[in-house]
């Protein structure tokens, strides 16, 4: 991954995921951050708040970096995500949008993976 904001857009996730939230928005948020999770007031704080109530709940959390994709000031990270060993988890698309090399905005989306699917080829 030689693309700057590819490794910092992973590397915050890794952070948040591991339990390191502060020092991942100490790292990497500018001082407009601002995101888009519909669950959460849109300011730094309140989400930084359910992301660390996030890794006390679930301290063992797994986070696998399935693809990262970098245009101009933009980045998706589309992930496999679980709160728990045995969870089936989910698949999450993470995205930043950088200015001045820090995160200024971020979106999430993602979808539970079923135990059973039809799918063939899986969500990955």
């Amino acid at each position: 991954m030689n693309n700057p904001l590819k490794k910092m857009a992973v590397s915050f996730l890794q952070l948040v995921a591991s339990g390191k939230v502060r020092e991942a928005y100490r790292q990497y948020t500018g001082p407009d951050f601002r995101h888009h999770n519909p669950y959460y007031r849109g300011d730094a704080e309140s989400l930084m708040l359910a992301m660390e109530e996030n890794a006390t709940k679930n301290p063992d959390k797994i986070f696998e970096v399935k693809r990262v994709i970098a245009e101009d000031d933009m980045v998706a990270v589309h992930s496999h995500v679980r709160q728990k060993q045995e969870d089936p988890g989910g698949a999450v698309v993470h995205i930043f949008r950088f200015d001045n090399g820090l995160i200024a905005e971020f979106w999430d989306v993602g979808q539970q993976i079923p135990e059973d699917s039809p799918n063939e080829n899986g969500v990955f």
